[in-house]
């Protein structure tokens, strides 16, 4: 672990911060379409991604999910920080998107390690920017943009965080991530498969042109 830990942190953070964490963080891995954190759970730690991708996800009260942001390599989640006060339920989902290694980081460090390494500080508040603007861009593509655009958005979203030009995703899954409609997926998925963008095939969407 200290070594992926030098490879993936040592830019970020002092060696007598990468030193704690190797003592107390641990080394988890993570299959795709894995959960990692169900709504309703008390949360005891937080991660830091050493490779792979989680996808953070919001639920209704009619059991719909709205998909809120990605994390990747070097990142941890701003909401599950929110939580780590009063021994709180997590108000999210968050699920492996691809094969992901990641290192679980004890609630009771979190605080102790911001009033002690600066570098800490300044990673967790930078991690609470970044998960804002990921969650007012998906505010706005939800208030502003139309379904087709969104969509669009969304497939260039898991190209680039997939590094692939195919989405193994059925129709519904992309459906619930979006908080629509199977059907209107389809629909839109169709349109854009006339247009040349993509091709839909039995068990993925091979992806053509999207610009």
């Amino acid at each position: 672990m200290e070594e992926l830990l030098n490879l993936n942190y040592a830019h970020l953070f002092e060696s007598a911060l990468l030193t704690e964490i190797t003592e107390t963080g641990i080394l988890r891995e993570a299959k795709e379409g894995e959960m990692l954190m169900d709504i309703g759970q008390y949360i005891t730690a937080i991660p830091l991604l050493i490779s792979g991708a989680i996808k953070i996800l919001r639920e209704d009260q009619n059991g719909d999910e709205l998909l809120l942001y990605f994390l990747e390599k070097g990142d941890t989640c701003a909401l599950t920080l929110s939580f780590t006060r009063g021994q709180q339920k997590s108000e999210i989902r968050a699920i492996a998107e691809l094969d992901t290694l990641l290192i679980m980081i004890p609630i009771q460090k979190v605080e102790e390690w911001s009033s002690k390494y600066k570098s800490w500080r300044n990673f967790i508040f930078d991690s609470y920017q970044n998960r804002l603007e990921e969650m007012l861009n998906t505010l706005d593509s939800i208030a502003f943009m139309r379904m087709d655009e969104r969509l669009l958005k969304y497939l260039k979203d898991k190209q680039k965080l997939n590094q692939l030009n195919e989405i193994h995703s059925t129709h519904q899954e992309i459906a619930y991530e979006m908080h629509t409609s199977r059907v209107v997926i389809s629909r839109l998925l169709k349109k854009l498969e006339l247009e040349g963008k993509l091709k839909i095939n039995r068990n993925k969407i091979e992806l053509l042109d999207l610009n």
